[in-house]
């Protein structure tokens, strides 16, 4: 019997578990998927958003603020990359500023700081590549950019390091109520647990709606992005916004932490809560979009598309409270943007939640801060001496579009939560993430997660089982024909 489960690993659901590991409390945390950050959280725009946007008195507001100002320090404490760049959202003709202006009182009552109206030649100093067609602009100093990736694994090593138990590819199936508290039946057998927290993302409405005769309703908003060369990185300096419509923010062009440029996302409401696939409808309405707020992005150096899903509940607000009629089942649902940016205090509130609903007592030994997997090229002369004397394979280069090295991919996998699959690599390290889109390190990533990991190649996989990359040896094809 668990104190507490929680349903998701991604971001939100792990700052979940970062927090209430604080406490002496049994907890796990259960996922469909072959590693943390495999939903929602693993595909979005990868931003910090100032809190302009959300409307005043919501939950989504309170916590997107609130995130943003406890961004830079969970960033030191749990060390994953941070900018705070700032953003600019523009208009393209007079009538425009009317909008601008509901944004910046917006953003004044929601708590942000700094913001102002810039007219186009004040803005063009910040932002010379702006389009010729932008006529003015709200400039949001305490906007940033981050490592989704960084940030939710950050989270969930923190919570496993403080006894929090992960259980993937563990799929929840049922949930019953029981006179102790819950019943959940999944792909990997029965869990009970006083307390449920419902962090599941597009499949929150699933599980709540298994529990409660209140009903809610998740659509999965699909949106597409393109990621552009590190030689476009430098195109802006901010994260550029157009004037939001009834179905979000928009298209915006942002820098990343990484040094790539992001154009993206589109929004398209679909049926099917696992539909990632890009659509050349949508590459092409980026490559439209952008062109209005910002001048020659160049698209020819697209090195990848992918798509996300928002989890966007009916009423565009964030669903955070014990269910009212399932008590011990605590839904963290519609977490759609500013979802990201809002999870450091997600986490918090929650904890604040299950401490009015039973006691809480403190750890002595809480591990307050982690420590990063920090890149062999990364790092200082005098510290890339040490680690190859520690480990010589921290001098082959496995990945030439990144610079990752053999040692980094295997820091990678012996780390707590540590990578098990392509992907769960790449999202660690960045191997597979530079222009050839592991083209060329695929093979030896391959080699070096089997050999690490006790496993055969045929056994190693892009991500969740089905996507094994080899399906037999040539003798095996050749006495098939």
């Amino acid at each position: 019997m668990y104190d507490v489960i929680i349903i998701g690993a991604g971001v939100s659901g792990c700052a979940v578990a970062r927090e209430l590991s604080r406490y002496q409390l049994k907890i796990a945390v259960l996922d469909k998927e072959s590693d943390v950050c495999e939903g929602t959280s693993k595909a979005n725009s990868a931003i910090v958003h100032g809190g302009f946007d959300a409307k005043p008195g919501t939950l989504m507001a309170k916590l997107n603020v609130a995130g943003n100002r406890m961004m830079e320090e969970m960033a030191k404490k749990l060390d994953f990359p941070f900018v705070r760049n700032g953003s600019m959202v523009v208009c393209t003709a007079p009538e425009g500023v009317a909008g601008l202006e509901k944004l910046l009182e917006q953003g004044r009552q929601n708590g942000v700081e700094g913001m102002r109206i810039l007219d186009r030649s004040q803005a063009l100093e910040l932002e010379p590549n702006l389009a010729d067609g932008v006529y003015a602009a709200l400039h949001i100093p305490s906007a940033g950019i981050i490592c989704p990736f960084s940030m939710n694994i950050a989270y969930a090593e923190n919570a496993a390091e403080n006894g929090a138990e992960f259980f993937l590819q563990t799929k929840v199936e049922t949930i019953i109520k029981t006179e102790a508290g819950y019943q959940l039946q999944t792909s990997k057998g029965m869990f009970e647990s006083r307390f449920v927290i419902n962090a599941a993302g597009v499949y929150a409405d699933v599980f709540h709606n298994m529990v409660s005769e209140r009903k809610i309703h998740i659509t999965a908003r699909r949106g597409d992005y393109c990621l552009l060369d590190k030689t476009a990185g430098n195109l802006v300096s901010h994260t550029i916004f157009m004037l939001p419509g009834p179905m979000g923010k928009g298209v915006l062009v942002t820098p990343t932490v990484h040094g790539n440029l992001l154009v993206g996302p589109t929004a398209v409401d679909v049926e099917d809560k696992e539909n990632t696939a890009t659509t050349r409808q949508g590459l092409q309405t980026l490559q439209e979009k952008c062109a209005l707020s910002v001048k020659n992005v160049p698209m020819r150096q697209v090195i990848t598309s992918f798509a996300g899903l928002r989890a966007h509940e009916d009423g565009h607000e964030f669903i955070i409270e014990e269910a009212a009629d399932a008590q011990g089942f605590i839904d963290v649902a519609g977490i759609e943007s500013p979802g990201l940016t809002s999870a450091p205090a997600i986490g918090v509130y929650v904890r604040d939640l299950m401490a009015s609903l039973t006691e809480l007592k403190e750890k002595e030994d809480f591990i307050e801060e982690r420590k990063g997997l920090h890149l062999f090229m990364d790092c200082s002369a005098q510290e890339q001496q040490r680690m190859l004397e520690k480990n010589p394979a921290y001098g082959q280069i496995v990945c030439r579009c990144e610079l990752v090295t053999e040692g980094d991919i295997m820091a990678a996998i012996h780390r707590p939560l540590g990578a098990t699959t392509l992907d769960g690599v790449k999202r660690r390290t960045r191997a597979g993430m530079g222009r050839c889109q592991a083209g060329f390190c695929t093979p030896k990533t391959m080699e070096i997660l089997a050999r690490e990991c006790s496993r055969g190649q045929q056994e190693i996989c892009k991500n969740n089982p089905p996507s094994r990359l080899i399906v037999g040896t040539n003798k095996d094809r050749i006495g098939e024909v």
